[in-house]
């Protein structure tokens, strides 16, 4: 089996009505527009096929007024991949855009950090800032998959597939991880939302959204060794994404991350210290 991977960031949703202040915590600037997109990360590699996270439907956009462009589901169709079909999912963090849906997919073994189960399962969610982000069935439909032998665990780093690893990162939330993809142009970092925008990481701003501080400033400088290089790190947000990547010439809410960006990194300026 190849160690090579394609990879396609599929867009499901967008929230174009949030503003700077809902992106970073230090900023001068916290009233311009700053919208937000959403994305599953598609991986193949010829003989094998690995969706990270899954998003959410729009039972979940219309309960948190956040509509869904179509259906994450829906969308892997028109690339040749059905939900049935998929035997390994990789859950970057149990937020509710990133872990909708676990029921639709009864082939697949569910990659989590062990530290993200025992966060949305333990004390922290008796807070209801922390368990905002999170939605319950979405966390009961994992612990199912416990019980039904489903889910592996990780404690850290560790190997998924030949040329796909996860990473545990933290900050955003407490077991949040990352995914690291070996491609024919080198390794890309799907950073998730160890940083949702390139600006939160470029530029040292966090995400207003943290469980753990520190761990999310670490982070940023992690996924750039993860990557390599800054331009093949992959925010979770960034509607720079679909700008930066071409375009599937088939699919028009899929884009060639595998294929590198075809232009430079924006500068940021960096908050006053």
């Amino acid at each position: 089996m190849s160690a090579n991977w394609t990879v396609h960031a599929v867009k499901y949703a967008d929230r174009n009505t949030r503003i700077r202040g809902d992106s970073f915590i230090f900023d001068d600037d916290h009233a311009s527009p700053h919208p937000m997109d959403y994305f599953v990360w598609l991986l193949r590699n010829g003989s094998r096929t690995i969706l990270v996270d899954t998003g959410y439907d729009a039972a979940e956009g219309a309960r948190r007024d956040r509509p869904i462009l179509r259906d994450p589901v829906v969308a892997l169709e028109p690339l040749g991949v059905r939900a049935e079909e998929i035997d390994t999912v990789i859950i970057t963090h149990l937020h509710y855009d990133h872990a909708g849906g676990l029921d639709r997919y009864p082939s697949a073994r569910f990659h989590l950090q062990a530290a993200e189960m025992a966060y949305a399962t333990g004390p922290c969610m008796c807070h209801d800032t922390l368990r905002m982000p999170f939605t319950a069935e979405h966390v009961c439909e994992m612990v199912r998959h416990v019980y039904s032998g489903r889910v592996i665990f990780h404690d850290g780093d560790a190997e998924v597939a030949p040329g796909v690893t996860v990473h545990a990162i933290g900050g955003h939330s407490r077991g949040l991880q990352a995914v690291r993809v070996e491609t024919a142009n080198g390794p890309f970092c799907l950073a998730s939302d160890a940083t949702h925008f390139y600006e939160n990481f470029l530029t040292g701003k966090p995400f207003p959204i943290v469980a753990d501080l520190e761990p999310m400033l670490t982070g940023f400088d992690r996924i750039t060794a993860l990557a390599g290089t800054a331009d093949r790190v992959i925010p979770g947000h960034d509607p720079l994404v679909t700008t930066l990547y071409p375009v599937d010439p088939n699919v028009p809410f899929a884009w060639r991350i595998d294929a590198g960006p075809q232009g430079p990194l924006p500068t940021f300026s960096r908050p006053e210290t």
